[in-house]
């Protein structure tokens, strides 16, 4: 596709797709389940188009088509869909490429509804499964078959920010014939380009950073228009719609993305060294950290920021960890990520509820470690509201 010649957060202001012909600045909100056609015979064409915009909201509307052409322009795609979540993002584009039979290389460390999808879903449907060690690029390699169609990556990973290393892996993908899918959420299009280093298809949560206030559930998809309309056919017989409200508010949130993956990544990093020296802190997980032990991969797949999620392991196990979550103020004990709230979770028992004890510490999982999603609050103002909660849970603030 074409290089816009603006800068990212012109073309989010700016740049829409099909618009949606009226001359309002904001768009309207298309709130209709159908539309009306203007004859017999044109129906007919609409009805049997890819993607159509004016049918019926199951098969597309116009607040989605607007954003899908910015979205897909932002992760240099050359299409992309907007779905009801990211869970159904990710779930159409495996289910898309994959057939009884086909064997998928996937990492280990995935998001919790990610891994069921894996090891439960897709064996019922035929499709084996191999998990590996996401850190040693050798172990993807070995894993390939003759049968292998997929291979599956995430990076950071949810808590631990464990890396990827796209490009090798990416590349391994391709030497065998299989496609390359990764879930980019935690980075962001605004940080990490994986169509750029190889990958064929990029599915991100928009409920997150792209989105940005907390309020919409959605999800997209973005790669070439062969994959796109693949994933566009699954979704009209499965039905994960991103509903015209929904997509108003996520091209609301998508205009003040680049503006606020900005201040995400300053704050991220700042607290990470706060927390990385205070002496109720075991350790830190954050790319951006010199002291993160793939580092130098970070600075070379992440050129413009390490995102705005870290964690950190509180000495003293779970009882102190959760005495931190319940002795903060402006941090907020919730679900989710990448809002302007600072939000913080125990991933233990509020992420991996559905594995088990073992399974949780096999990912790493400590039952100390607490994952902040960090907002675009005053920093100074989120640093002394977790010092004061680390105090307490250290009992050196009694």
């Amino acid at each position: 596709m074409s290089k816009s010649p603006y800068g990212m957060q012109t073309r989010l202001i700016h740049l829409s797709g099909e618009g949606h012909g009226t001359p309002a600045v904001v768009s309207p909100i298309f709130q209709t389940s159908t539309f009306r056609l203007p004859s017999p015979e044109r129906g007919m064409e609409i009805a049997a188009e890819t993607m159509p915009t004016w049918y019926y909201t199951r098969y597309g509307a116009p607040n989605s088509r607007e954003i899908e052409p910015l979205l897909a322009e932002l992760a240099g795609a050359e299409s992309a869909l907007a779905v009801g979540s990211g869970m159904a993002a990710i779930s159409l584009a495996v289910l898309s490429n994959v057939k009884a039979g086909d064997h998928v290389v996937a990492q280990k460390s995935l998001y919790s509804a990610t891994v069921s999808l894996m090891v439960e879903q897709l064996p019922l449907r035929g499709v084996e499964v191999t998990l590996v060690d996401q850190t040693d690029v050798a172990t993807f390699a070995a894993a390939m078959r003759p049968n292998t169609r997929m291979v599956y990556t995430e990076t950071p990973t949810n808590p631990t920010t464990v890396l990827t290393d796209l490009a090798a892996t990416a590349g391994i993908a391709r030497q065998h014939g299989a496609i390359a899918i990764t879930d980019n959420t935690f980075a962001s299009s605004f940080n990490q380009h994986p169509l750029e280093l190889g990958y064929d298809i990029v599915c991100e949560s928009a409920t997150k950073f792209m989105g940005g206030h907390s309020d919409v559930t959605a999800g997209v998809i973005m790669g070439s228009r062969q994959h796109i309309e693949a994933c566009w056919d699954l979704s009209r017989m499965f039905g994960p719609v991103l509903h015209p409200m929904e997509a108003w508010l996520l091209r609301r949130g998508l205009q003040t993305f680049a503006i606020r993956m900005a201040r995400h990544n300053e704050n991220a990093l700042t607290l990470a060294r706060f927390l990385e020296a205070h002496p109720a802190v075991e350790r830190v997980n954050y790319p951006g950290l010199a002291s993160h032990p793939q580092h130098d991969l970070a600075v070379r797949q992440m050129p413009d920021g390490f995102g705005g999620v870290l964690s950190f392991e509180v000495k003293g196990g779970r009882a102190a960890a959760r005495a931190v979550v319940a002795n903060t103020r402006l941090c907020i004990m919730a679900a989710s990520l990448g809002g302007v709230h600072t939000l913080i979770n125990h991933p233990a028992t509020m992420i991996f509820g559905h594995q088990s004890e073992a399974e949780v510490l096999a990912l790493g999982i400590a039952p100390g470690l607490l994952r902040l999603a960090v907002g675009l609050e005053d920093v100074k103002d989120l640093i002394a509201d977790l010092d004061a909660a680390l105090s307490l849970a250290s009992g050196s603030g009694q």
